[in-house]
């Protein structure tokens, strides 16, 4: 090993133990930082704080904005109960994954310790989201079939293929974590309850993201060359997939909340401004899939099919738009 690749790997450590310490420092407890039983965080079904907010793709559409108050509240508390669902299947996925990961590491790796205390923080999520859709009532699905089926197989790739299982997470995470960011940011009056869940996950969530883009970059430079060419054109596809997972709803949600087809077309993703709400969730790993030399030619062409090219970011959660 070289003066620089120790170097190199010295910083990624140090980088690790940073994230590891601050998991010790500030974390949070799915049943003590949330004050369940305060009036406030009741969940009334008819509040109509739940209507869905104009950063959500479907809030500000013409459909729903002309729907009756009551609906519109229906239909943004079952939307965000789903979505709650479809974060906690995913964190499901991602628990089981680090420990498959954690489970190949040799004795003083830097990264046991951090992956076990990500799995110990996404435990309390799946909490925290659970208890959330328990309040709510609604008997929702969260992912679509497809998506639940092939959940027990998914993190069997962080074991065998672990650069593409930190791929996978961040086309899970930095979707909702770019709109639970973009809903706070505008400061709309919500529900505290959803405001302070959201709160605890973005804070959390970006040590997650941190970590999968550190891991990234470090373990990018030891691909082979046609790995490389592989994983550059896989990239996009498993972000559009699992973005659309999270953030589309599935065929019984459509069914549930009366959402019509043309609607759902519309706004998922053929509407410009819906478009670039889809481009935008994506600057980060866009910068990032640079940085790894995961963009060529080709690559870029299946960005573009995937509708989520565009600028990178200049850093990371740079809030503005990263849109083509």
């Amino acid at each position: 090993m070289t003066i620089q690749q120790q170097t190199t790997q010295q910083e990624f450590h140090d980088n690790l133990r940073t994230l590891s310490e601050a998991s010790v420092d500030q974390h949070f407890d799915a049943f003590a930082d949330i004050d369940w039983d305060n009036p406030d965080y009741a969940v009334d079904p008819t509040d109509p704080r739940w209507k869905l907010p104009r950063e959500h793709v479907l809030g500000s559409h013409p459909w729903y904005l002309g729907l009756p108050e009551d609906e519109q509240v229906r239909i943004g508390l079952y939307l965000q109960a789903n979505t709650t669902k479809v974060g906690l299947q995913f964190e499901q996925i991602l628990i089981s994954g680090l420990m498959n990961f954690a489970r190949t590491l040799p004795n003083s790796s830097p990264e046991f310790r951090y992956a076990t205390h990500e799995a110990t923080e996404e435990c309390h999520h799946t909490q925290m989201f659970q208890e959330f859709v328990n309040r709510t009532g609604a008997d929702v699905a969260g992912g679509s079939v497809f998506f639940r089926r092939v959940s027990p197989v998914l993190p069997l790739f962080a074991g065998w293929l672990p650069f593409g299982f930190f791929i996978g997470v961040l086309a899970g995470e930095e979707p909702i974590d770019h709109m639970q960011k973009a809903v706070l940011r505008a400061g709309d009056d919500m529900h505290p309850l959803l405001k302070r869940i959201m709160q605890i996950h973005v804070a959390e969530e970006a040590r997650h993201i941190g970590f999968a883009h550190q891991y990234l970059e470090h373990t990018a430079p030891h691909l082979g060359t046609a790995q490389r060419h592989v994983v550059a054109a896989l990239t996009p596809v498993i972000m559009r997939w699992l973005c659309d997972e999270i953030l589309k709803p599935s065929k019984r949600a459509r069914r549930d909340i009366g959402l019509p087809d043309d609607v759902y077309r519309e706004v998922y993703w053929e509407h410009p401004a819906s478009q670039k709400v889809l481009r935008d969730l994506f600057g980060d790993v866009r910068m990032l899939a640079e940085k790894c030399g995961l963009m060529n030619p080709f690559s870029r062409w299946v960005w573009r099919r995937c509708k989520i090219d565009g600028r990178p970011s200049r850093f990371r959660s740079e809030p503005a738009s990263a849109a083509a």
